[in-house]
């Protein structure tokens, strides 16, 4: 089984360790718990997928931490990446 990595409890993103498929079946795991989910298109290693339903405007977490904003509504299961996601970071526009 494939296997994605969740860095802190409050992430609502997880991360690849493998490509997928769609449909495909990935062991998500925190630490020593994991659970399953399902992705629904095609991601590469090293990208991320919702773990829950991103809204639009609502802010994307990894590690913890606001990495930045869903552009769109991310179904679960779907790439997290930069054709739906803005960066908050470094942006003097938004402090």
């Amino acid at each position: 089984m494939k296997i994605a990595m969740v860095m802190d409890p409050k992430d609502n993103v997880a991360t690849l360790l493998s490509d997928v498929e769609k449909g495909e079946t990935v062991q998500v795991r925190l630490g020593e718990e994991s659970r399953e989910e399902k992705v629904g298109e095609p991601i590469q290693f090293g990208h991320k997928f919702a773990l829950k339903r991103i809204a639009k405007g609502e802010n994307v977490v990894k590690y913890g931490e606001i990495i930045g904003r869903a552009t769109q509504d991310v179904d679960t299961g779907y790439h997290v990446h930069v054709h739906n996601v803005e960066s908050l970071r470094g942006r003097g526009d938004k402090r």
